[in-house]
């Protein structure tokens, strides 16, 4: 090989490696991000649901909208978390569906819908604070050691989803 040849080879060979670095550090912002979002909009509005479910139980239900409210940002972020990793297939397929299964049986509860609180009866009202006790025991609630590991957010949500009966007692 001549002269020029050598620097070709050469460079395509630096190229190449660069572009695996790029890509590959692409792949580990992509799986960050998606973590991320499953952390803030699911783990940390359950941990927020459970205070909430806590503080109303004490205010004898004095402002029930802000538990149904929160409720509606669960279900909105396991939608919204669940369809960006089946788009970015960075969420296995057992863990969308126990994913799934928590945001089936979290719509049983009352949710807002556009302009309107929802109504909460007494037994809703037991209903959430079942559910409550069901966060604290999962390890999602206050003053609770959160994890930041994937592996562990998914095992406290595959209890969640276990504890929860389908239809609701």
């Amino acid at each position: 090989m001549n002269k020029k040849q050598k620097i070709i080879g050469r460079g395509s060979i630096g190229i190449n490696i660069v572009l695996i670095f790029v890509v590959g550090w692409g792949i580990i912002e992509t799986n960050f991000a998606n973590e991320q979002l499953f952390y803030e909009e699911v783990q940390g509005n359950l941990v927020e649901l459970e205070g909430l479910i806590h503080h109303q139980n004490e205010e004898n239900w004095s402002e029930p909208h802000l538990v149904t409210t929160k409720l509606g940002d669960v279900q909105n972020g396991l939608y919204l978390s669940i369809q960006n990793g089946q788009y970015l297939h960075t969420l296995s397929n057992s863990d969308r569906e126990v994913l799934e299964k928590l945001s089936a049986k979290l719509r049983q509860y009352p949710t807002d819908k556009l302009y309107e609180f929802a109504t909460i009866t007494e037994t809703d009202q037991k209903q959430f604070e079942d559910l409550q006790q069901k966060l604290r025991e999962a390890g999602l609630g206050l003053n609770v050691t959160i994890s930041q590991d994937w592996d562990t957010f998914m095992a406290q949500v595959a209890v969640l989803e276990k504890q929860i009966d389908a239809p609701l007692q």
